[in-house]
């Protein structure tokens, strides 16, 4: 089976390589615990490879023989512009391989629509007006679903799609939908991923949750990594959770993995430790 890299090669290699094509993956974590940098490294790795193969082999190293690299990366934010991405990531990874990668990152941007009925000055967040899809004259917050369900429809197909995050993305539909409705949502994503055949990677910060909504989105996505701080005497150390991911799981069961301690290096995330359950 063809896989998707992450882009966290140690990970991608204990894998076979990646997702399988078509799945849609949740990352859900504490605040500062590695989520989000987890979905950094993916996107800038992942457009590394096509931008300057010699970068990437130095800081990911080989891909794996089933590894199929995704033909484009796109990564979809509702309040945030490409500068404040790439200025974000650059805490996070080297500032060459932000730059470098950044020439094969599809940004998209979708604060005008998310903050256009906010009481939030327009100057603040935009200086375009909402135009991406088939907006018409509607003015309520549902816009922006419209808006991303264009976006994804014309760019999904055999593509890496990074959303930041979830959490935006339930508090710009809460309004017009219940929880049902959200997790049908996610539920469509999903099933659209695998006609698409390349890899979903969906942020959210489980602290902004309920543990019931939080298992409805859980649900609804193929795989979910869990990210959060463990403490050790005066030390506090990272860790990564594999609570569910079909075609993956399994193999790191059978190799006695689901957790595992993590790290932060110019390279980005990186899994520092297996843990083997006794």
């Amino acid at each position: 089976m063809e896989r998707i890299p992450f882009g966290v090669s140690r990970l991608d290699e204990m894998i076979n390589g990646g997702a399988p094509r078509g799945s849609t993956v949740l990352l859900s974590g504490e605040l500062g615990a590695g989520a989000r940098e987890f979905l950094y490294t993916s996107a800038v790795m992942n457009a590394l490879a096509r931008a300057d193969e010699e970068i990437h082999e130095l800081y990911y190293g080989d891909t794996e023989p089933a590894s199929v690299l995704p033909s484009e990366v796109h990564y979809v934010s509702f309040t945030a512009g490409e500068r404040d991405l790439t200025d974000e990531m650059n805490f996070v990874l080297d500032d060459e391989l932000v730059e470098t990668a950044a020439e094969a990152i599809e940004f998209a941007n979708f604060s005008p629509e998310y903050f256009r009925t906010s009481r939030v000055p327009t100057d603040w967040y935009s200086t375009r007006t909402p135009s991406i899809g088939a907006l018409g004259d509607r003015q309520d917050r549902q816009d922006v679903l419209n808006a991303v369900g264009d976006y994804l429809s014309e760019y999904g197909d055999d593509s890496l799609v990074l959303f930041d995050s979830v959490t935006d993305l339930v508090s710009a539909a809460s309004d017009q939908m219940g929880w049902k409705d959200i997790t049908l949502l996610i539920k469509g994503l999903t099933k659209a991923s695998r006609h698409w055949g390349g890899l979903i990677l969906l942020l959210v910060n489980q602290e902004t949750m309920s543990e019931t909504n939080l298992g409805r989105v859980m649900e609804a996505c193929d795989g979910t990594f869990s990210f959060s701080w463990e403490s050790g005497g005066s030390e506090r150390s990272r860790t990564m959770f594999v609570q569910q991911f079909r075609g993956v799981l399994s193999q790191l069961e059978d190799e006695d993995i689901v957790r595992f301690e993590t790290e932060l290096n110019d390279g980005g995330f990186d899994i520092s430790n297996v843990r083997k359950i006794r």
